[in-house]
């Protein structure tokens, strides 16, 4: 066995409107000491089961904007992962950055401290769409950050962008979909625009500051999306995800087929599984308390919550059909020791009769008309 690590960097240059992760904006943080903590408890961890014994298949830099720490710093964490747990030989080591924040330098240091897989917040190449969402960048900023990252080295590129926002057009995410294939990376993800609780947007959606596209309007360019990329050499393996055969975000993978992982540093979650239930907890959120807590005790535990076997077999279900390949029905059985049919058949009856769902070759997928409806297809397993 082995498990995927996840390592959050709480601060960010600012905060952007729409997002809801744990992070804070900052003129300057305490990054060797916060540094020190995120060692301090992978160290503790790696100690305890379901971690102790066990090697590293992915580790993913998230959060916040990891892409600010010096690489002396990531290549620190690196280090220290393979000292106590061991990584995997053909491990993805992947970092989020910020187009706006790295420069040849940085990306060569990235790259020789080990992480081989970069992960841009693109967004967009229009320029009023990126001052609309709050971003820091420019599209210009992206275009050159894409071409310094293969020069350092990066052979694994991926690109975000964010569609369905107040004022887009198709053409303008056509546009988008155009200038990200240009620059030539291995991988892109596509996200419909959320205006998520406790986010900017969120107040200014109910103070009718701004309003959401029509429905309509989302639906077209989620298939304006889904038709574009692929024809550009992209196939669709996941909802908001493309890439060639082989290139896949590994360490997502863990998430969406309910695997162990473990994540350190403030808010972090991680979630150890039994093959039929599990536990989930996360940090302390504050990275001040995080911090104090680490040192007084290796332990920065904010709360936790125990995913019994009907739950298990709810995630397994939803997290697993985000994936286009769906899941084999002999997978589930594998790992809850039951038949699908018998828990889930009179939910999934009425889904396959409205054309949500397919069964092929002993995999249940959802079908392109799911896709567009997959929340509430996920709604009903819950």
């Amino acid at each position: 066995m082995s498990f995927s690590l996840y390592v959050h960097s709480p601060w960010c240059q600012s905060k952007c409107p729409y997002c809801d992760f744990n992070s804070h904006a900052a003129a300057s943080w305490p990054e060797a000491q916060y540094t020190r903590a995120l060692i301090s408890e992978l160290e503790h961890r790696a100690n305890t089961p379901p971690y102790s014994g066990e090697r590293i298949r992915t580790i993913f830099f998230g959060g916040g904007t990891p892409s600010l720490f010096d690489p002396k710093s990531i290549g620190e964490i690196i280090d220290a992962a393979n000292r106590v747990c061991g990584i995997e030989d053909d491990a993805e080591i992947t970092l989020e950055a910020n187009p706006g924040t790295v420069d040849l330098a940085k990306l060569t240091g990235m790259r020789a401290a080990g992480v081989n897989r970069i992960s841009f917040g693109a967004q967009s190449f229009n320029a009023a769409t990126l001052k609309f969402l709050g971003r820091i960048h420019s599209a210009d900023e992206t275009r050159a950050a894409a071409k310094m990252a293969h020069q350092a080295g990066f052979d694994r590129l991926n690109l975000d962008l964010i569609f369905a926002v107040p004022g887009q057009t198709v053409a303008d995410v056509l546009f988008d979909i155009e200038s990200v294939a240009a620059l030539e990376p291995d991988h892109i993800s596509a996200y419909n625009l959320m205006f998520e609780e406790g986010t900017a947007f969120f107040t200014d959606l109910k103070r009718g500051r701004i309003k959401q596209l029509a429905t309509d309007d989302q639906a077209a360019m989620y298939q304006t999306v889904r038709e574009e990329i692929p024809r550009r050499g992209y196939a669709m393996y996941e909802i908001s995800n493309y890439a060639p055969p082989g290139h896949e975000a590994r360490h997502n993978l863990t998430y969406w087929h309910g695997q162990t992982y473990l994540g350190i540093g403030a808010g972090a979650h991680s979630y150890a599984g039994d093959g039929r239930g599990g536990r989930r907890w996360w940090n302390e959120k504050l990275p001040a308390r995080y911090i104090s807590a680490i040192e007084e005790r290796a332990n920065a535990e904010a709360g936790a919550e125990t995913i019994d076997q009907a739950n298990a077999q709810s995630e397994f279900v939803f997290l697993n059909l985000r994936l286009r390949e769906g899941f084999a029905l002999s997978d589930f059985h594998d790992r809850f020791g039951r038949n699908f049919e018998c828990i889930f058949g009179s939910i999934a009856t009425p889904l396959f009769n409205d054309g949500l769902l397919t069964l092929d070759r002993g995999r249940i997928k959802l079908t392109d008309r799911g896709l567009e409806m997959a929340d509430s297809v996920f709604a009903e397993f819950v």
